[in-house]
């Protein structure tokens, strides 16, 4: 069961986006990613398989497996599949992050990884608001 995480940003659209979809980006918002390689430059490709740096030094396999220009895009790191949406909402944007994983792990995802999650998307709102 998919497990959804959204906020608000006073940031376009535009904004978010490049925030999200590009990885030489990701650590201004998430600060245990220090980029990634093989995925796609400047943005994120669909079909692309390569490694995000985790910690500075832990490299995580991990391939694009969907992307919608300027609105989405989504990615499987181990057995986690975690969609980034990005929207218009009023006068900026709404961010979503989606997250799932097979069987019982995706309870066990859930209760771990969900509030990095839920941190991580009101941080990228925050950041991109700032922007």
């Amino acid at each position: 069961m998919p497990h959804s995480f959204s906020a608000d940003s006073d940031a376009s659209v535009g904004v978010a986006w490049a925030l999200v979809a590009r990885p030489s980006r990701w650590s201004e918002w998430a600060p245990h990613l220090r980029g990634a390689w093989g995925l796609g430059s400047p943005e994120v490709q669909a079909g692309r398989r390569g490694a995000a740096r985790l910690l500075w030094i832990v490299p995580v396999p991990a391939s694009i497996s969907a992307k919608t220009p300027g609105r989405s895009w989504a990615w499987r790191v181990g057995p986690m599949t975690l969609d980034h949406a990005v929207e218009a909402h009023g006068a900026g944007s709404r961010i979503t992050m989606t997250m799932s994983a097979p069987g019982p792990l995706d309870s066990v995802l859930a209760a771990t990884h969900g509030p990095v999650v839920r941190t991580l998307v009101r941080r990228l709102a925050r950041v991109a608001g700032e922007r």
